[in-house]
């Protein structure tokens, strides 16, 4: 139940952002587009909320439980920059905004830096979302497989550390220039 709550929370996520996105690009209603982008969060609660009754009704936690915590973790801690980056591209696309920057550089290292405090976020909100489900549950036994889930979470954090660390030692260099045409005669 809980991996299907989660695949059904991700596709409402997208959904959301993207009636969102359309509402207020294509058929020019901010406000309504703003109504569903606010849907995004509550849809973190609604899935947040399925986990909680599942374990609190006595269900015994596997996996897809610690995987829901990471979503939401994620979800939070990223949801406002996947937002901007959808954002972005649906404005060029369909309301002729600029095209999307692609950083290099010192600027592509700094947001690998950003990206491993919103990491850290992440880690933090998944940690924690872990921490009061086994505290609620309160019994260690149907818990077990949520207490593995803090030694992944560091692996997480550890990856994107190492990440914005390449970059900083090797930073991303800008794609080669295309060749201009020359004119034929």
């Amino acid at each position: 139940m809980v991996l299907l709550a989660i695949v059904v929370c991700e596709v409402a996520f997208w959904v959301a952002i993207l009636a969102g996105l359309a509402a207020r690009y294509l058929l020019r209603r901010p406000r309504l587009g703003a109504a569903f982008l606010v849907l995004a969060p509550v849809i973190d609660a609604v899935l947040l909320a399925l986990v909680a009754i599942d374990l609190l009704g006595g269900g015994t936690a596997s996996w897809h439980h610690g995987l829901a915590a990471i979503y939401i973790g994620v979800s939070v801690a990223y949801g406002k920059r996947m937002v901007a980056w959808a954002d972005g591209h649906f404005q060029h696309r369909f309301a002729g905004g600029p095209v999307p920057e692609r950083l290099t550089g010192t600027r592509y290292t700094v947001k690998c830096w950003r990206d491993v405090l919103l990491t850290a976020l992440a880690v933090a909100i998944a940690a924690a979302t872990l921490g009061a489900i086994i505290f609620l549950v309160n019994d260690a036994e149907r818990t077990t497989a949520l207490s593995d889930f803090f030694r992944i979470l560091g692996i997480i954090f550890a990856i994107d550390f190492l990440w914005a660390l390449s970059y900083t030692i090797w930073p991303k260099k800008a794609a080669p220039a295309l060749p201009t045409p020359t004119p034929s005669r």
